[in-house]
């Protein structure tokens, strides 16, 4: 059964940092694509930041930046998404997710193309 625990979400003042932390287990620990996507309330999902576990490629969406960095662990099989400067339009559940495959050779960044996802963690950011 697969596994993905977020942690690390928290409230924070504008132009503060928080790191978020997913952990992955169960069978087979060999994601093609991990991701962080979050959700506002009355919005969409949205991809926030896709890293290529193998390659190590790494997308990032327009909002965030030069202030989100994304990384992984393998040897804790965990993966981080370090946000720095954060704004108050931040706020919103982020979720981890992870993918088995490539997609013409890369990792897409929609959320209906991962299956499988964690339970979320809460980011507020107050102005």
């Amino acid at each position: 059964q697969v596994q993905l625990v977020e942690s690390g979400g928290g409230s924070v003042q504008a132009g503060g940092s928080l790191r978020l932390s997913c952990a992955a287990s169960g069978y087979s620990l060999s994601y093609e694509c991990l991701g962080w996507f979050r959700q506002a309330p009355g919005k969409e999902r949205e991809g926030v930041s896709i890293l290529a576990t193998r390659g190590g490629g790494t997308t990032y969406a327009d909002s965030v930046k030069g202030r989100f960095t994304i990384s992984q662990d393998n040897a804790k099989n965990t993966v981080y998404l370090q946000m720095d400067s954060l704004k108050p339009e931040d706020t919103a559940m982020y979720y981890c997710a992870a993918r088995r495959d490539l997609r013409y050779g890369g990792c897409p960044t929609s959320p209906g193309s991962f299956g499988y996802w964690g339970q979320g963690t809460q980011v507020t950011v107050s102005s």
